[in-house]
């Protein structure tokens, strides 16, 4: 698949802006989300948790993990919230230096170049701002922090330049997009390149653990299982009405998006299909809609059944709409043996007789302590040369166990895996009236 066959329009690098209660990647700061909590009070709630802790040993770590070595050289994709709060924080690794910046908008680009000490001509706006980027040489590397529907292109621009790549999910808001990034990481690694998909909950101590001993057995034969995602809502980032209004509001249209279900849900989605060793579910049913969102034309609720193997039942619910509830971001497991228990910001643990127990522990400060091990992980992969890229099968397959569950809903009708695999729907970005 050509680039001109995945997407008919170019496609730019553009802010990841968030909402309130999140660092805005659309991504994991909602995991966290509630109406009342600003991005400030969860990152001091973290720290007061551990993430201080955390921070400390990210701190003392960088400069072995920088081993000595010159810095990789990393362009940012994506100048929002959480681009920048994640650039910054692959700054103080100490293993890397923040080479240049792109976004569509300007105001985004001079805030970033401003706090990383950049040149005019490090910095690059409009829709083809990543070509410029990463045109400009000099890279090791880029971090693609923009919306989930320019992910394909920029990933595919990037490894076809010679650099390696950290990119946040979803990795794409359709199923040709998901392919076209499933070759794009085959091509990396064939030419050597790290290309590494940001999911927090992979790289903690106590969810690896948890699911090793799932996978080793200690459940027993898995039964059943449910998981969650409920959160608060978003907030609009402009007034609509112009094409650039709509492209910072990019969360409130699934073209864009992939809708809340692809776009945030499909982090306890992978937790999910983690612990069900990822095989694919066989299918899925379910229905959502839109009844509380004013703005856009995203859902803001889902209810599905993924059927796996062996008539394993998963139930997933999601919302995002203010229910006077806290956030609810779990995955539960139920064997002949036993139970996983795991919460995104809560415990994780495996219940069960003997063996099987698992005491586990809290991962209050998930959100950052992700970030900054993937931060680490990629580095070490970089300078060890290591382009097995592993992210890439479960990133591509989660992704399009969300993308199942949309479908399901959206039509009404049971989705089988097959369909999901030979779906051609491609979604139109309408990027017409922005600058290039």
């Amino acid at each position: 698949m050509t680039p001109s066959e995945s997407r008919e329009i170019s496609i730019a690098a553009v802010s990841a802006d968030g909402h309130v209660g999140r660092p805005a990647d659309a991504g994991l700061g909602r995991v966290l989300d509630s109406a009342p909590t600003t991005r400030r009070q969860f990152l001091k709630t973290s720290s007061m948790a551990g993430g201080g802790a955390w921070l400390a040993s990210f701190s003392v770590a960088r400069a072995a993990d920088a081993g000595g070595c010159a810095r990789i050289r990393l362009g940012l994709i994506g100048c929002g919230e959480r681009g920048v709060w994640l650039a910054k924080m692959f700054r103080e690794h100490g293993g890397y230096e923040i080479a240049g910046v792109a976004d569509y908008f300007k105001e985004k680009v001079d805030a970033a170049a401003a706090k990383f000490q950049l040149k005019p001509e490090q910095t690059f706006t409009g829709l083809k701002a990543y070509e410029r980027l990463i045109g400009n040489g000099g890279l090791d590397a880029v971090a693609i922090i923009s919306p989930p529907y320019f992910h394909p292109m920029h990933a595919r621009a990037a490894v076809d330049a010679g650099l390696n790549v950290y990119i946040a999910k979803p990795l794409s808001v359709d199923v040709p997009g998901c392919k076209f990034v499933e070759e794009t990481g085959a091509l990396a690694t064939k030419k050597g390149l790290v290309f590494l998909v940001d999911f927090q909950t992979r790289v903690n101590e106590f969810y690896i653990e948890a699911i090793k001993r799932v996978h080793d057995g200690a459940l027993g034969e898995m039964v059943f299982g449910q998981a969650s995602h409920h959160c608060g809502p978003c907030g609009l980032k402009a007034e609509p009405g112009t094409p650039e209004a709509r492209l910072k509001n990019w969360l409130f249209y699934r073209a864009l998006s992939g809708d809340t279900l692809v776009e945030q849900k499909i982090h306890m989605i992978d937790v999910m299909n983690w612990a069900m060793n990822n095989v694919p579910p066989l299918r899925c049913t379910g229905v959502g809609s839109g009844k509380v969102r004013k703005h856009g034309d995203c859902w803001d609720y889902y209810t599905l059944v993924y059927e796996y193997p062996d008539k394993v039942g998963v139930t997933f619910s999601s919302r995002q709409f203010e229910a006077s509830m806290v956030p609810e971001h779990i995955v539960r497991m139920y064997g002949s043996k036993g139970a996983l228990m795991t919460e995104y910001g809560g415990i994780v643990m495996v219940r069960g007789a003997g063996n099987a127990f698992y005491r586990g522990g809290r991962t209050d400060a998930l959100y950052q302590e992700g970030a900054q091990g993937n931060i680490r992980k990629f580095h070490e992969l970089v300078r060890a040369k290591d382009a097995s890229n592993g992210s890439v099968k479960y990133g591509v397959q989660s992704n399009l166990i969300a993308i199942m569950g949309r479908m399901a809903a959206y039509s009404g009708r049971t989705i089988s895996w097959d369909d999901v695999l030979k779906s051609e729907e491609k979604y139109d970005g309408d990027l017409a009236g922005l600058k290039s």
